[in-house]
């Protein structure tokens, strides 16, 4: 695995862009400057994240979530960690 994150990634196993190896390197985010721990998912070409939306959910039980626009800029927590 590269040292930069993937360019968009999902933390739902069910999405095309969910990936196990980034997601258990640990991946940060920082959305327009301020550190978010609440990301769905996000994407750093189109720049918007996914948010969930407070404590609702779907018929399946999936979180419901809003996109917001902004700039987005992924960083892996632990860079020792793909050793």
């Amino acid at each position: 695995m590269s040292d930069t994150p993937p360019d968009r990634l999902c933390v739902n196993p069910r999405s095309q862009f969910y990936s196990k190896e980034a997601l258990e390197r640990g991946v940060g985010i920082r959305f327009n400057g301020k550190e978010r721990t609440n990301v769905e998912e996000y994407c750093v070409s189109e720049g918007w994240v996914r948010l969930p939306a407070g404590k609702a959910v779907d018929r399946q039980g999936n979180a419901m979530t809003i996109k917001l626009k902004g700039v987005v800029e992924p960083y892996f927590r632990d860079a020792t960690a793909a050793v």
